[in-house]
């Protein structure tokens, strides 16, 4: 009888927390319901581009989105002649997007006979979306939310520079997920959080085999994206201390007397190497790895040197005016 080929669905089974946090690394950044993007979703959603971004990408050619485009067209700029040039034509792949009260009021969609969009997928099913805020500046000044508002099709898309194809994100995940297995104590931390040790030592082995074969372990790389140190330790990118397995299955101490019950966060969270930023696709292998959280709110979307710079000259003008900075703790 042929032996049965082990696949990465039939491997024992990660803790939840820690599958959890790998598989959320393929959704989006959360939005609120008066934003146009769409709340953690995949990242191989709908994509939206503003019309000065789609003409860098057309002008290099066509790139091919898992679920389609739409641009985003500001108010009162373009004829049909123009669009056509760049490959749009409204109500099938472009939108004009209203953001302010003085928008609608001078490009007034009723009078132009232009409907809400209600589709991802063309034909849109209009020639507008518009998400515009609240004044209390005049009577009429309520908010304007109108395309893409209805539960289940809310928001027109994702952020563009968010995207990764399906095949990307699952590429993501299993190095991400090796990069899990290079904590210097990976194992430890998921035995104690129920799996056991010859369960956790056959995932290890199998994830490992695999990001080998498909070039996801290639330690020069992991170690120069300060994702992996010298020793194939696990790091944060961005203070370059060892990574604890236990932080991604432990909630962030929160101060005394502000605490939130359903907190989620956890100690350790994803971070971008060269940060998502417009004009770029940097959810992908090799720019990925995980830190801790607290580093990663400082880092924010300003980048790993830019933060040390400022790290740096804050230190430095503390020192300057006499500042006596103690020394870490012994266990740190």
């Amino acid at each position: 009888m042929a032996k049965r080929r082990e696949t990465m669905s039939n491997l024992p089974k990660l803790p939840e927390l820690l599958h959890r946090k790998i598989y959320k690394t393929g959704q989006t950044r959360g939005a609120d319901d008066d934003v146009i993007y769409q709340n953690r979703v995949s990242r191989n959603s709908t994509v939206l581009i503003p019309l000065n971004e789609w003409k860098h990408i057309h002008a290099f050619g066509h790139i091919d989105f898992d679920n389609g485009y739409i641009v985003l067209l500001p108010l009162g700029l373009q004829r049909e002649s123009e669009l056509r040039q760049l490959n749009l034509t409204l109500g099938e792949n472009c939108l004009y997007f209203y953001e302010t009260r003085q928008e609608w009021e001078l490009y007034n969609p009723s009078k132009r006979q232009w409907h809400f969009a209600t589709s991802r997928i063309a034909p849109l099913g209009g020639q507008y979306v518009a998400r515009i805020p609240a004044t209390t500046a005049r009577e009429d000044g309520g908010k304007i939310n109108l395309g893409f508002t209805d539960t289940k099709s809310k928001g027109a898309g994702i952020r563009w520079y968010e995207y990764a194809s399906a095949s990307t994100i699952e590429q993501c995940r299993l190095q991400l997920e090796a990069i899990y297995w290079h904590c210097f104590d990976a194992e430890e931390a998921v035995i104690k959080a129920g799996m056991s040790q010859n369960n956790a030592r056959t995932r290890q082995q199998r994830i490992l085999q695999k990001c080998k074969e498909t070039g996801l372990l290639d330690y020069e790389k992991l170690i120069q994206a300060r994702i992996l140190n010298s020793a194939h330790q696990t790091v944060c990118p961005l203070c370059l201390e060892p990574i604890s397995g236990k932080g991604f299955m432990t909630r962030i101490a929160q101060a005394e007397g502000r605490e939130i019950p359903d907190l989620t966060i956890t100690e350790v969270s994803l971070f971008h190497i060269v940060e998502l930023r417009s004009g770029e696709f940097n959810h992908r292998p090799y720019n990925l790895g995980w830190g801790h959280h607290h580093c990663n709110v400082v880092a924010k979307d300003a980048g790993i040197m830019p933060t040390l710079i400022w790290l740096k000259s804050l230190l430095d003008r503390n020192l300057k005016n006499g500042v006596k900075i103690p020394a870490p703790p012994k266990d740190q």
